[in-house]
């Protein structure tokens, strides 16, 4: 068995709060992100957008419309613009760096959503001299590769998505392949394709790969996971998901 990043270095399951607790508090914000760390999850999730003079923030959409009482795409934007908008009317929308600096002890989970976020965060990873505690995913083999390009196997890096169909498939039989990510971070399925389950769970941790399942807001679906002992769960919700570790004995540092 090779030796843990030391992101993933911890006791599991790991409880993630989405977006900081979508379901909770604003979106991807500092009040978001302190109520998970209030709550005492030490790991949360969040996405990095570039604005047109490159500074990077923690928001999910490519567009402020849906979030805030702003409009406009924030790669098209600049900070001075962007930085007016408020989540849900109330928030402002935070620099990366920010949220790096304000919990120093956080562990992040970090989905750069474009291109041009790429090479920002690398560079304001080197500065926050931050690779232990983050771990990379996207929707984008070819982002990802950038990431592996650049830092090797000091980063922790999760599955593209031809990498979790390869994965998929390999666990149904076909020949193993190496991976280079660290997590396969899943849904419970894909249309109609199961991912998250036995099979594909079983052979991962064969590989001694970390299976991470997102978005997991059912208490029922957050039981049949842990029975199938996930490596961590990704929730809108933190509160729910803290109740039903505690209640199982999983709660870390209640054990």
């Amino acid at each position: 068995m090779t030796s843990p990043h030391p992101y993933l270095d911890t006791a599991v399951p790991i409880p993630i709060a989405h977006r900081g607790g979508a379901g909770a508090w604003p979106e991807n914000t500092m009040p978001a992100f302190q109520g998970a760390v209030d709550l005492g999850f030490q790991y949360v999730e969040t996405d990095v957008h570039a604005t047109a003079d490159g500074v990077l923030v923690a928001f999910h959409d490519t567009r402020l419309d849906r979030a805030t009482d702003k409009k406009g795409k924030i790669s098209e934007l600049p900070w001075s613009d962007v930085q007016k908008a408020l989540v849900d009317g109330r928030e402002p929308i935070p620099r990366f760096t920010e949220l790096m600096q304000s919990f120093p002890d956080l562990k992040v989970n970090i989905d750069p959503k474009l291109d041009n976020a790429v090479a920002p965060l690398i560079q304001e990873l080197k500065q926050l001299n931050a690779l232990d505690r983050v771990c990379v995913g996207a929707f984008s083999d070819a982002r990802l590769g950038k990431f592996h390009d650049e830092f090797g196997e000091e980063i922790c890096l999760s599955m593209g998505p031809f990498e979790v169909i390869t994965a998929r498939l390999s666990s149904w039989g076909l020949p193993k392949k190496s991976f280079r990510a660290r997590a396969a971070q899943i849904p419970i399925r894909q249309g109609p394709i199961p991912i998250a389950d036995r099979r594909f769970i079983e052979h991962m941790h064969s590989l001694d790969i970390s299976v991470h399942v997102w978005t997991i807001d059912e208490v029922a679906d957050m039981n049949r996971l842990l029975d199938l002992n996930v490596d961590a769960i990704m929730t809108d919700v933190p509160a729910t998901l803290l109740e039903v570790l505690r209640g199982r004995g999983l709660w870390p540092n209640e054990s």
